[in-house]
């Protein structure tokens, strides 16, 4: 659809609420479950950022209003019943009140619930991890100590790695070699990150050489 015309049809309870579940664009974590009606919904469509009905207040509230945790909505996509929705959003910030990155951050049974690292997100997962390193500096973290030493630090192991890179090439030392390319890709995000400078935008050039 091309206009906000489908929010009226969207299947709303009794009470007139839809339930949203709230994910992470990039690492496709889940960060919450909330509940919006038709205003809110409308809110976060002229917005851009994630509005929500409050139950237990009986009101709307903007997540990130107070906290500045707010969350830029990227799409919405409603399932085959039209009675819930999911929401894609870039986050600024913990979803959870609590200061945690998901409300679902406590594991009542089984494996831990959080998102496993794969081929296909394993960069941005890792972005995400080292943002976390910035902003937290836990004591005796390597990504702590980089940050702590500063830009020229970075930038001497990013051209340390390079050059491993370059040798393990040059000894047709595969084994070596995917070792050097992945602290290589380390080093390099965690430039990016003392650069302000978001992955995404890197892999959208490489998307837009690609289309042409």
């Amino acid at each position: 659809m091309t206009n906000n015309d489908w929010i009226s049809e969207v299947k709303y309870d009794e009470k007139g609420l839809v339930p949203a579940i709230v994910q992470d664009a990039e690492t496709k974590e889940v960060l919450t479950l909330a509940y919006m009606n038709e205003t809110s919904l409308a809110k976060t469509l002229e917005t851009g950022e994630t509005w929500f009905y409050s139950r237990s207040r009986q009101e709307l509230w903007h997540k990130g209003g107070t906290s500045g945790n707010t969350q830029a909505v990227k799409s919405i996509v409603w399932d085959c019943d039209k009675d819930a929705l999911l929401v894609l959003v870039d986050k600024n910030g913990p979803a959870c009140h609590k200061g945690e990155e998901s409300c679902f951050h406590e594991d009542v049974f089984g494996e831990s619930a959080a998102p496993a690292a794969s081929e296909e997100n394993i960069l941005l997962t890792l972005e995400a991890l080292i943002s976390d390193r910035e902003k937290e500096r836990p004591e005796g973290a390597y990504t702590t100590y980089l940050f702590e030493k500063g830009v020229d630090k970075i930038l001497k192991k990013v051209g340390e790695e390079a050059s491993e890179v370059i040798i393990a090439a040059k000894n047709r030392d595969a084994e070596e070699l995917k070792w050097e390319v992945a602290d290589l890709l380390y080093h390099v995000l965690v430039l990016l990150r003392e650069q302000d400078l978001p992955l995404e935008e890197v892999l959208g050039v490489l998307v837009e050489r690609h289309n042409k």
